[in-house]
């Protein structure tokens, strides 16, 4: 199998998180939803062990709900954040990007929250990579599958301060963890562009962390 390595690269750097571009307006039909999460599932987890689940929120008022525990859980910050970042440069335009989408999350046509099966008891490395790593790849595909069929997302956490709330309104049983909140529309446009990002020769060591790799 040869890929279109023009596209596949396109796909990976201008896959962006998206809050203010989202289409509110535009309705998400189930079966594109479902074809990327079947695309999901594809990516590899822990011993194999397929934990991943899907909560999908289409309801307005659980959505409007959960909307507001994300603010309760973090709305503050990321109002303060915003009036608090220097005007013009790139963290400020993202925490004004973020404090938009706390104040209209419930109005995303769809709310997607992944799960995985098992909590982490266990506060060592191990265990927290393990857990999260079985359902993170996932989600980065089921983002990707959704930016090549023109929608957007943007991985969020904030609410999972306030995860047994959310377990609670949704019926998420207490061995479920909770690893994000994804609102999930189409976009206004599909003209994404890559971020501007360090050299990786600058963040990337060879044998030893002290020695760069250039």
């Amino acid at each position: 199998m040869e890929f279109d390595l023009e596209q596949t690269d396109a796909l990976l750097s201008t896959t962006r998180a998206v809050r203010k571009r989202l289409d509110f307006d535009r309705d998400v039909p189930d079966d594109v939803l479902l074809e990327c999460l079947q695309l999901a599932v594809q990516a590899p987890t822990g011993s194999n062990r397929q934990g991943w689940r899907w909560m999908v929120v289409r309801d307005q008022a659980k959505k409007d709900a959960l909307a507001e525990i994300y603010r309760r859980a973090g709305g503050e910050y990321l109002a303060t954040a915003a009036k608090g970042a220097d005007p013009g440069t790139q963290t400020a335009r993202v925490m004004d990007s973020a404090n938009y989408l706390a104040q209209n999350m419930g109005q995303s046509p769809v709310l997607v929250i992944p799960m995985i099966i098992g909590r982490i008891d266990d506060p060592s490395t191990n265990s927290a990579a393990g857990l999260m790593g079985s359902i993170i790849p996932a989600m980065w595909s089921f983002q990707l599958a959704l930016r090549s069929r023109g929608l957007g997302s943007c991985l969020t956490t904030i609410h999972l301060g306030l995860e047994r709330e959310a377990a609670e309104l949704l019926g998420i049983p207490e061995h479920m963890t909770q690893v994000g909140l994804l609102p999930v529309a189409y976009t206004k446009g599909t003209d994404f562009k890559p971020a501007a990002r360090p050299p990786v020769e600058e963040i990337t060591y060879l044998d030893t962390y002290k020695s760069p790799i250039r």
